[in-house]
C-alpha cells in the first residue's frame, strides 16, 4: 500500500528531537529536516492517533530562516539535522524547546530558565569524533552513519570538525585504502586538544595486529599523529606511536587537563569552559565545603570547583580516567582532593559516612542518574549542581527531587552541538 501524500503542510515549530511540526486535519505531523514557515509536501510514514511522521517530498516555499545546507552530504548523514537553519534560529529553538520541556513537566516558573549560552563558533568546533569506515568495491567510505541505518555516509571534509581532525581522516584513510587491513576496521576515534595534538584509535576486529603496527607506526610518526589499536574492550587499548596523553584548558587561570585514550572530555572545548566557569562563578558567592563530584572524568569540574571547595571527592567507574584525574590534581598541587574509581550508584551513601555533602555535582550519560537521585533524596545535599545532555531525562531526574524538597534555582541550556537538535545544560537545585 502507497503512504497518503499531503500536499501542502505548514511548519509551525520546531520539535523536541529536532522535526518541524506542522498540523493537518487535527493530527500533529512531524517532518525532519523542515524550518518553521516552510510550505511543503510529505509522504506519511507512520501513523499514530494523535501524530503522524512524514518525510519532506517538496517545499512549496521555504521558511524566514531556512538556508542552504553548505554540507553536500547534509541529510543523508546522521551526524547533523539542523544545517538547514540560519544559526540565530537555532539557537532560539533549542532555548524555546528547553524552557517549554522544564515548564511543562516541572512546577517551574519559567524565568527561572535562563538565556542559551550560543556557541561563538558554529562551525569546526567538534574536538572529538568516532569515524565510521566501510570498504567497498571502489573505496574506502569514512563518514557518519545514515539516520537510522549502519550505512557509512562517505564525506570529504565535515564542516562541524575541527580542522585538524578532518586532516588526520584524511591521512589515515589514504593509509588504509587498498590495504588488506581496511575492511576489518569498522571504525576510527579521532580526538585535537587544546594544544593542537591528535590523536587517533582504530577498532582492528582482525589477528593481524603485530603486522599492522610494523606498518602503521611509521606512517603515525610520519604524520605526527599519536596512534592506538583497540580489538574489542577498552581494556585491549595498545599504543602503535605517540604519547597517550591530550589536554583541554579550563578554570580561571587556566589548568591543564590530560585525559588518555579511551577516555571522555566534551567535544566543545570552548563552550566547556564557559559552562566550567559559570559552575564555579555560581558557586563562589557561597562557597561550598564538602563536595561529591559524580560521573568526574579526569576532573573536569573537580578541579576547578577545588579552588573554592573546602574539600572534593569524585567519583567515576572508568578505572583510567580516575589515574588521569588524579595525575592532574597532583600537577596543580591539590592536595583536598580524593577520587575513586567506582560506579556512581551507592556512591553519595557510602561516601557520607565521612559527613554529608553541601554540594553533590552530577554530570551522568544521556540515560541520566535515576538511582542516584534516589540516593540524594535520602541525604538531602544542601545543593545539587545537574548537568544534562538531555532534557528529557533532566526532566524525569528532577520531577522527584523538586517534589522531594528541593528548589530549582536556576537552569541554562547551552549549544555544544550547533547544527544539530543536541542540547546540553546545567541546572542548580537547593534544598528548600
Amino acid at each position: 500500500m502507497t503512504e497518503p501524500i499531503i500536499e501542502e503542510l505548514t511548519i509551525e515549530a520546531l520539535a523536541f528531537g529536532g522535526q518541524g511540526l506542522g498540523r493537518h486535519q487535527g493530527k500533529v505531523i512531524f517532518v525532519p529536516f523542515t524550518a518553521p514557515g516552510d510550505r511543503i509536501a510529505c509522504r506519511l510514514l507512520r501513523s499514530k492517533k494523535h501524530y503522524a511522521e512524514g518525510r519532506l517530498l517538496n517545499i512549496h516555499s521555504p521558511g524566514p530562516h531556512r538556508r542552504e545546507a553548505p554540507c553536500p552530504v547534509f541529510g543523508n548523514c546522521g551526524g547533523c539535522q539542523w544545517q538547514h537553519l540560519e544559526y540565530s534560529a537555532q539557537c532560539h529553538w533549542k532555548e524555546q524547546i528547553f524552557a517549554d520541556l522544564l515548564t511543562r513537566q516541572l512546577p517551574v516558573c519559567r524565568s527561572r530558565i535562563r538565556p542559551l549560552s550560543a556557541a561563538a563558533e558554529p562551525w569546526g568546533y567538534r574536538s572529538r569524533a568516532q569515524i565510521k569506515c566501510h570498504l567497498t568495491a571502489q573505496e574506502l567510505a569514512m563518514g557518519f552513519y545514515r539516520p537510522g541505518s549502519h550505512f557509512v555516509v562517505a564525506m570529504e571534509q565535515c564542516p562541524v570538525l575541527h580542522p585538524a581532525l578532518n586532516a588526520a581522516k584524511s591521512v589515515i584513510a589514504g593509509w588504509l585504502a587498498g590495504r588488506p587491513w581496511a575492511r576489518q576496521i569498522p571504525q576510527v576515534d579521532m580526538a585535537v586538544d587544546d594544544l593542537g595534538r591528535v590523536r587517533a584509535v582504530l577498532h582492528y576486529l582482525g589477528a593481524d595486529r603485530d603486522r599492522l603496527n610494523h606498518f602503521l607506526a611509521p606512517l603515525a610518526r610520519g604524520a605526527g599523529i599519536a596512534l592506538f589499536l583497540q580489538s574489542g574492550r577498552k581494556s585491549s587499548l595498545a599504543r602503535i606511536w605517540g604519547e597517550e596523553e591530550l589536554s583541554i584548558a579550563v578554570g580561571e587561570p587556566p589548568m591543564l587537563l590530560g585525559y588518555g585514550p579511551g577516555g571522555f572530555a566534551q567535544i566543545n572545548l570552548e563552550q566547556n569552559r564557559a559552562m566550567v566557569e559559570e559552575v564555579v562563578t555560581a558557586l563562589a558567592e557561597d562557597p561550598p565545603g564538602r563536595v561529591l563530584d559524580l560521573f568526574c572524568g579526569m576532573g573536569n569540574f573537580t578541579l576547578p570547583l577545588a579552588r573554592i571547595a573546602g574539600r572534593v571527592i569524585g567519583v567515576e567507574d572508568y578505572a583510567p580516567a580516575i589515574d588521569w584525574a588524579r595525575r592532574n590534581a597532583g600537577r596543580v598541587g591539590m592536595t583536598h582532593i580524593e577520587f575513586h574509581a567506582r560506579p556512581a550508584a551507592g556512591a553519595a551513601t557510602e561516601l557520607a559516612a565521612g559527613g554529608n555533602f553541601d554540594l553533590v555535582l552530577l554530570d551522568p550519560p544521556r540515560t541520566g542518574a535515576r538511582e542516584v537521585i534516589k540516593e540524594l533524596l535520602r541525604l538531602a545535599p544542601r545543593r545539587i549542581l545537574y548537568i544534562s545532555c538531555d532534557p528529557a531525562t533532566l526532566a524525569r531526574d528532577l520531577t522527584p527531587l523538586i517534589h522531594g524538597g528541593y528548589e530549582l534555582l536556576w537552569s541554562r541550556p547551552y549549544d555544544l552541538f550547533p547544527q544539530t537538535h543536541h542540547i546540553e545544560s546545567i541546572t542548580l537545585l537547593q534544598l528548600r
